[in-house]
């Protein structure tokens, strides 16, 4: 990068797989690390650990714009760890009432039951 600080996380393998890229106050940036080190444990299909870790920053970071990143995964978890689908839809809602405005609302609003379509006369 040309000026700006740039942190990869790399699996035991080395291969890169989160990138932090540019100065973060420091809740913001705690909570991007144990971020990489839930989607380190998730890329290596470490279900429980990696919703663990997701988990972690929902409770301790809950102010912080990683939260709803962290709300989605943690759901993404859950169910590959017990492929109960009905979680992602309770993630979604949760998303929407609680971040209304997150790109990563909109990314669960796929797993939203659709919205019944109006009678017209």
């Amino acid at each position: 990068m040309l000026w700006t600080p740039t942190v990869l996380f790399l699996d035991s393998a080395g291969v890169e797989r989160f990138r932090l890229e540019g100065y973060l106050p420091r809740q913001e940036f705690a909570a991007q690390l144990e971020l990489a080190l839930g989607r380190i444990a998730f890329m290596h299909k470490k279900w429980a650990e990696a919703e663990n870790h997701y988990n972690n920053v929902r409770s301790k970071y809950v102010d912080t714009a990683s939260a709803a990143e962290a709300l989605y995964w943690s759901g993404g978890s859950y169910y590959k760890k017990t492929n109960d689908h009905t979680v992602l839809g309770r993630v979604g809602l949760e998303l929407a009432q609680k971040y209304p405005d997150s790109m990563w609302t909109k990314k669960a609003s796929v797993w939203l039951p659709a919205e019944p379509q109006a009678k017209t006369a």
